[in-house]
């Protein structure tokens, strides 16, 4: 179902992990644009309080400068706020200007807000039209697997986005778990056992460094 204003303006954001994200079209800096686009890819969309802020501006400029790494784990990037198509072409021509980075990935122009809404990222009762920074980590059949709010005057890390996402597709992989912290090459750890039985084989044959019975690392996806 694609999305308009009228459908939206009555809309109860109700995102889950691990469903469809909701179906858009939109125009952007680099044309038009639907969702479905990004089948068989994975895609993070992420959206910025507004053009021409300088929280925002160190955002994107991180963002572009860390694209290939995006590029190598098979995902796009996508941007968004409720500024026009204009203001985001004038931004980024700015951007380049100033801090000679040009922004290559598609910006949206939502300002009928239905995408903004649809995903939550302008929070209910809000007097303002800006969109929180939201990062939605969409995989490559169009499942939202992990979403993060940040307030509006606190900036994202994008290694930590970066982490996130490696994470997300190692354990698809290994289907094992990434423990705090955990970082591309790093150990993972395996799901605690169900029984009693279980467990005694766990402690004695997986964990002979003397970790507990719930606590079982090993090698992940190479």
């Amino acid at each position: 179902m694609l999305l308009t204003a009228e459908q939206t303006d009555s809309l109860v954001p109700t995102l889950k992990l691990d469903e469809p994200i909701p179906q858009f079209k939109a125009r952007t800096t680099q044309g038009e644009i639907s969702s479905s686009d990004y089948l068989g890819k994975w895609f993070i969309l992420f959206s910025h309080p507004a053009d021409f802020t300088p929280v925002c501006t160190s955002e994107f400029i991180a963002m572009q400068q860390s694209i290939s790494e995006f590029t190598d784990l098979n995902c796009n990037i996508l941007g968004l706020s409720v500024d026009s198509v204009y203001s985001h072409i004038a931004w980024i021509s700015s951007i380049r200007e100033n801090f000679g980075v040009e922004i290559t990935f598609p910006i949206i122009e939502d300002i009928s807000m239905s995408i903004a809404q649809a995903f939550g990222m302008v929070h209910t009762g809000s007097t303002s039209t800006a969109t929180v920074r939201s990062v939605f980590f969409i995989d490559d059949k169009g499942i939202l697997r992990a979403l993060i709010h940040y307030p509006l005057n606190v900036g994202r890390s994008i290694s930590e986005i970066l982490r996130t996402l490696s994470a997300l597709q190692a354990t698809d992989i290994s289907h094992l778990s990434a423990p705090e912290g955990w970082q591309p090459g790093d150990e993972m750890v395996m799901s605690p056992p169900t029984s009693v039985s279980q467990a005694g084989v766990f402690n004695t044959t997986q964990n002979s460094n003397g970790l507990p019975w719930y606590y079982t690392k090993t090698p992940g996806p190479a």
